[in-house]
Parts: structure tokens; C-alpha cells; sequence
């Protein structure tokens, strides 16, 4: 390690030291972030976008730090949001951050000349640097001798060798971090020839005349070196008329001298590259075969990868799909035991059913979903830690390509068949803007667990006697439309909304290593939390709403008397003949009093809009009522035909009541027509509020989830339609 200065005298700051942290993805960046900064670390969005803000508070030697965690990213040039947000923050234009103290740029010690790209990307900001050589021993095992005092001698910033998922040499990045203010600002290279600086100074002219505030020297390089960037997008969009000639005017000039844009970036950066290892990095005569390299000649071959790809993403489905279920079942146990606590303590009336239909089912609906999100950034932090991930993605890549999505967008969509709210959530391993934001977009598509119970009932119904494969064909026809619609909507988004090119497939192939369980459980941990503490807090919002929805303006009188009778009868007498008939007559009140709700009303306001689609008022109620989550479908019939709440999917009562629905004429309500009217509706809306809140909550903005409400609903309104429609016709 470098020498750092000397003069260490703490002085007050009336702010924490800022400090950035960037590096290629794969470099162990977050895991050193997370080394550094433990459980002091918050995470939200940077504001109005997507990007993830991670920022760690810690004290060392009695002052503040404040670490920021920058996106993974190979270059410094805002082609992308996650690149824009890199340079805001950096630059100190990003309010909410401010000005930044120093930068530490991690780097992977077994690919220095790819890394130091971005490390000369950096020093062109002209901030103090500390390079962080990161899996030393990754290096050293591939043969590589690194110097790196004197790399650190070539460089003009302090270089130090860490291991961070062995937590080796984290203190000597404390210490360097501690003293970043006190360091120079990094030697800024200059790579380009004089006749690009020219024209950045004429360029910055032009534009002093246009704007209020002068333009940092850095942005208008990379305006004119990033044909088509975000910030040459931004500017040409406010003065259309004079930038983009001036651009293409300049870029000419350029082109026609020894300075072709923008092909001379990669020429001069990796030269300069080599020039700062020569002589600080020895590397092996021959490229020595690591444990990695063999074993990626069968995890990456087209055969045996992708068998065993498809059983790594079976384990993972099935640990979200089956292994989370006992786990959901104590949260579901807690719940009702919270219930009946608050039942036996206070009598019917409307603060209890607020408590318990409201406030204990709101607050259930939120942990309900937590094993299963655990469980899968479970699999993910491990895949990811090992380096298997980065395998996967290259291996899908290709088969997602074909509707304009990366090999990444696999993990999220196939998770999402057990639940979309981690398929969401687990998005955050896509870099790339456009590929993200359409994943989450059709991530609910995929057929949930929750849409289960509806396809078992309606199954049930018209299915009763049938051999099992019958049933099993029906079941696989609906989860294989939500699959076949969402490759359809995903090309539509992507020749639409999102459009531009599918980008390159790049992607470094880190070594395989063994997992961090530090690493591992901090990240299962911070993932879980943030789904309680923000998208909980608006899952349990909705459901307060439709509790509401459900229980006013009715008067309340007789089912809470009645209510109370039952209670009274069963703590004498569970076995009284008198139990079931108070129990229908609360049951028909309950179902008067629902059909009276604002919900009801809605419903019999709706009807003339579900009758084309063979449903009567009842379904549509089902339909509305099932918002917060699509299985409430199951105990608002059972409460309208009177048969309480707490049937499920497999109740006798409620099929046999069911399949005796009849119109006013006398017809049945329930057809196979119907039927599979219901399930391609429930296979292809969005009738779940926690998804559509981890939507929002993934963007940063209500439009994108409004979007994806609108786009399901109407997509599943028009299919069931025609589902029922041609079905009349046939049966």
C-alpha cells in the first residue's frame, strides 16, 4: 500500500466525509461496501428515477463517513440512467448527496487493464481517488505479481490490495477513506489529442452563451464523445435548433483529423492502461487453467449448462413455490392467533372488525409474502456471491434476446410464477434501463401461486369427475398464457415505449469463489427489510381501503349481535344445533350488508360492463373485492353466497352453491364458457395491490404501476370476452 499523508489532524466538519465507491459489476464492490458499512446502511431511489440509492453512515475514529454505494458500471459515459446518476453524483450535482470528499474506485486485481478504464474514466473528474485492488487472491492464483507501491508510484493515488469477501485489508481502506480529504485530487491524463480539447473549449463557449450556469468540462467531453447520450439527448431537447448542428459540425472536424468519435476513447484509455502496468504487473508467459475456466467448460457449454441451469432454477423455484409454504403457515397461524386474541377481548363491533379485517389481515397480507422473498434474495445472494449468476445470464441470453430482453431477465420472470412481488424486487440485478423497466412490466403476467385457488375452484366446477391429466391440462394452458401474452407485450414494449436497441451482451465472468454467509445474510436482510418497511407500508394502506370498501355505509347492528350470540354459544356449546342456524342468518346478513357496501354497489354499477363476459354482479364484486390479492376472490363468494369467509378453494358447499347459480331467468351463472372466462381474466389482470406497490416502489413513480394496472386490465378484460364469446358459440 501507498504511503498516505501524514498530516491526519481530524478537523470539525459540519457534514459527514462523502465518500463514493464505484467499480465494474463483479468486482466485489458491494461486497466491500457491505464489509465497511455492515447494518449501517439505508437504501432507497435517487430521486425521480429508478436507480437504487445505497448510502452507508459509520463512525471511525470519531468521525462521520458516509459511504455511497454507485451502480456497477463499466464506463463513466451516461449512456444509461444508472451512468447519468454515477457522474451526478460524483460531479456533486445531485442535491440530495452534495458535494463529493473523494472517490474509491474498486477494481478486479485479476483484470487490471479492463478495470483501469474506468479508473482513468475517474481521474478525468478531477476528485481524490483510492484504488482498491479487490480479490488479490484471484490474481495471485492466475500467476499475476502486483507491485502495488509502484502502481500506486504510476497511478499518483494510493492503491491497496484487499479480499473482501474474506474481509482482508478492509482496514487499510478505512484508514485511506478517513484521509481521502486530505489527499490532491487525482492527475487528470490527458489522452486525447490537442485539436478534442479545442473543440470541447469552443463547444463550452457556444454553450455559456445559451445556459444561466456554465456546464462542467467533464460533461461536454462526454457530450461529444457519447453519440446519442443522455446528456447530448438532454441538451439537444432544449436547444434543438443550435447544439445538434454545432454537435454534428464539430464531430466532423474531429472525424477528419487523428480523432475519429468516438473509437479514439477506447484506443487512448487502454493504451494508457498498459503504460501504468508496465513494470508494476507481471503476468504468467502462458494464461495458467483455473479451477474456474474448467469448470465453465460444462457450466457454460450449451448441453450440460443448461441442464444444470434448469436444475438450479428448479431448486430456486421450488423453494419459493413449496419450501416457503410452512414458513407462510406460521405467519398465517401468528395471524389468526393475533385475531382470535383481539375476538376473545373485545365484542363485535366496528373498531374490531377494523382491527381484524383491516390492521391484523393488513399487516398478514404484508409478512405472507415475506419467506418467499427471503427465500428467493436467498438463492440469489448465494448464485450471485458463487459467480454462478453472471453464467446463467449468458446462457439465457440468447432465447431472451429474441423478444429484446437480456439473458438477466430470466431469474425475475421465473420467480415471479410463485410470486411476482420478489420477480419484481429481484430486477435489480438488470443494469440496463430498458431491459429492467419491461421485465417488471410483464413480470406479472406469469401465474402466481395466488392465482392457484381461482384456477382449482373454476377447475373443480366443470371438472368434477374427470381423470386427473384433464385438470392438469387445463392448469398448464393457463399458466402457459400469461407466458405467451408476456412475450407478446414484452416485443410490443420494446418496439414502443422502450425503443432502441437490445445492447450488447457484456458481461465479465468472475471467478467462482465460496459464498460469504456474512455477505449473503446482510443482503437477505436488507432486501427483506425494504420490502416491510416500504412496500409494506402501502400494502397495508390498500388494504384499510377495502376493508372500508367492504364495510360501509351498512348498518352493522344485527351481524355484530349475531356475531356475538354464535361466540357466546360456542364457549358454552361448540356442539349446539342452534350454531349452524345463527351461523346462515349471520351469513345472509353479512352477504345483504356486502351487496349494500360501496364495494356491492360498485359491483351491481359494474355489471353492465362484466355481463358480456357471462358474469353477473356477484363475480364482479369477487373481482373488485380481490384486488389487494386474487385468492380473496374465494372467501368474498363464499361470504355473498352466504356461506361465510372462511371457505377455501376446496369447500364442497361453496362449489355445489355455486354450480346451483342461476340468472333471474333461471339460466346457471356458471358455463364452462364462464368458467374460462374467470381464469383467463385471473390469468392475465392485475389483481394484486402489494405487486403494483413494489412496482412503484422499484420505479420510483405511480405512473408505471397505473400503467400496469390499466394494460392488464383492459388485456384481460378483452381476452375474457373473447373467451367467452367464441365459447358460447362452441359449447
Amino acid at each position: 500500500m501507498s504511503t498516505l499523508p501524514q498530516d491526519s489532524a481530524h478537523r470539525p466538519v459540519a457534514r459527514p466525509l462523502k465518500v463514493a465507491m464505484i467499480g465494474n459489476p463483479n468486482t466485489g464492490k458491494s461486497t466491500l461496501f457491505n464489509a465497511l458499512a455492515g447494518m449501517q446502511s439505508r437504501v432507497g431511489n435517487f430521486p425521480g428515477c429508478t436507480v437504487e440509492k445505497k448510502i452507508g453512515l459509520v463512525r471511525w475514529q470519531g468521525r462521520r463517513v458516509e459511504l455511497i454505494d454507485l451502480p456497477g458500471t463499466y464506463s463513466l459515459s451516461p449512456r444509461s440512467l444508472d451512468e447519468l446518476v454515477s457522474v451526478e453524483v460524483l460531479l456533486g450535482r445531485q442535491k440530495e448527496i452534495g458535494a463529493i470528499d473523494g472517490v474509491v474506485c474498486i477494481v478486479d486485481a485479476s483484470n487490471l487493464e479492463r478495470n483501469l478504464y474506468l479508473v482513468s474514466q475517474v481521474f478525468d473528474l478531477g476528485l481524490p481517488t483510492v484504488v482498491v485492488l479487490n480479490m488479490a487472491d484471484v490474481a495471485a492464483a492466475r500467476g499475476n505479481t502486483i507491485d502495488e507501491q509502484k502502481l500506486s508510484e504510476k497511478l499518483g493515488v494510493p492503491v491497496i490490495k484487499t479480499e473482501a469477501h474474506r474481509r482482508r485489508g478492509l482496514d487499510a481502506v478505512r484508514e485511506a477513506i478517513l484521509h481521502v480529504s486530505d489527499l490532491p485530487p487525482a492527475e487528470r491524463p490527458k489522452l486525447y489529442p490537442a485539436e478534442f480539447y479545442a473543440a470541447v473549449e469552443r463547444v463550452q463557449a457556444e454553450l455559456a452563451g445559451w445556459n444561466d450556469q456554465p456546464m462542467p468540462n467533464y460533461l461536454v467531453e462526454r457530450m461529444l464523445m457519447d453519440i446519442g447520450g443522455e446528456i447530448e439527448g438532454e441538451l439537444v431537447a432544449q436547444h434543438p435548433q443550435k447544439l445538434a448542428p454545432l454537435l454534428k459540425q464539430v464531430r466532423q472536424e474531429l472525424r477528419e483529423g487523428d480523432c475519429r468519435i468516438p473509437g479514439v476513447e477506447a484506443r487512448v484509455r487502454y493504451a494508457w492502461a498498459r503504460e501504468m502496468l508496465d513494470g508494476a504487473v507481471v503476468r504468467p508467459s502462458e494464461n495458467l487453467a483455473t479451477i474456474s475456466d474448467k469448470i465453465d467448460r460444462l457450466l457454460t457449454s450449451r448441453f450440460v449448462g443448461l441442464l444444470v441451469f434448469a436444475a438450479i432454477m428448479f431448486v430456486v423455484f421450488m423453494s419459493i413455490f413449496a419450501w416457503a409454504e410452512p414458513l407462510m403457515g406460521y405467519f398465517e397461524a401468528a395471524q389468526e392467533w393475533a385475531a382470535g386474541l383481539v375476538k376473545a377481548n373485545m365484542a363485535p363491533g366496528a373498531l374490531r372488525s377494523l382491527i381484524v379485517d383491516g390492521v391484523i389481515a393488513g399487516v398478514g397480507g404484508v409478512l405472507i409474502f415475506l419467506p418467499q422473498i427471503a427465500l428467493l434474495f436467498l438463492f440469489i445472494a448465494i448464485l450471485e456471491d458463487c459467480g454462478y449468476m453472471a453464467r446463467a445470464a449468458f446462457l439465457m441470453d440468447k432465447l431472451m434476446s429474441r423478444v429484446g430482453l437480456s439473458g438477466k431477465s430470466f431469474v425475475p420472470l421465473m420467480s415471479s410464477f410463485a410470486c411476482a412481488i420478489p420477480g419484481v424486487m429481484a430486477t435489480r440485478v438488470i443494469e440496463n434501463r430498458r431491459d429492467r423497466m419491461v421485465t417488471i412490466l410483464v413480470a406479472p403476467l406469469m401465474s402466481c401461486s395466488a392465482r392457484l385457488p381461482v384456477y382449482i375452484l373454476m377447475i373443480a366446477l366443470f371438472l368434477p369427475q374427470e381423470a386427473v391429466w384433464k385438470k392438469g391440462g387445463v392448469m398448464f394452458a393457463m399458466y402457459s398464457l400469461g407466458v405467451i401474452v408476456a412475450i407478446g407485450v414484452a416485443w410490443l414494449l420494446r418496439k414502443t415505449l422502450f425503443k432502441g436497441e437490445t445492447p450488447p451482451f457484456v458481461m465479465e465472468l468472475p471467478s467462482y469463489k465460496m459464498p460469504s454467509v456474512r455477505m449473503v445474510a446482510h443482503r437477505v436482510y436488507d432486501r427483506s427489510k425494504a420490502f416491510v418497511t416500504r412496500a409494506g407500508t402501502l400494502i397495508f394502506a390498500t388494504t384499510i381501503v377495502v376493508w372500508a370498501a367492504l364495510y360501509f355505509p351498512g348498518d352493522h347492528t344485527e351481524e355484530h349481535a349475531l356475531q356475538a350470540e354464535i361466540e357466546a354459544l360456542e364457549a358454552v356449546d361448540e356442539e349446539s344445533p342452534q350454531l349452524s342456524a345463527l351461523q346462515e342468518q349471520k351469513n345472509q346478513v353479512s352477504a345483504g350488508l356486502i351487496e349494500a357496501s360501496l364495494l356491492g354497489r360498485l359491483g351491481h354499477t359494474i355489471e353492465p360492463a362484466v355481463k358480456p363476459l357471462g358474469w353477473d354482479w356477484k363475480i364482479g364484486v369477487g373481482a373488485i373485492a380481490s384486488f389487494p390479492a386474487r385468492e380473496v376472490i374465494i372467501a368474498t363468494l363464499g361470504t355473498i353466497y352466504s356461506l361465510g369467509g372462511d371457505v377455501d378453494e376446496e369447500d364442497e358447499s361453496l362449489r355445489a352453491t355455486m354450480a346451483a347459480a342461476t340468472w333471474p331467468d333461471g339460466r346457471p351463472v356458471y358455463t364452462i364458457p364462464v368458467l374460462f372466462s374467470v381464469m383467463v381474466f385471473f390469468a392475465l389482470c392485475a389483481q394484486c395491490a402489494a405487486t403494483l406497490m413494489v412496482i412503484k416502489r422499484e420505479t420510483n413513480s405511480w405512473r408505471w404501476p397505473a400503467f400496469t394496472f390499466v394494460y392488464m386490465t383492459v388485456l384481460a378484460y378483452l381476452a375474457a370476452l373473447l373467451t367467452y364469446q367464441i365459447g358460447s358459440m362452441i359449447v
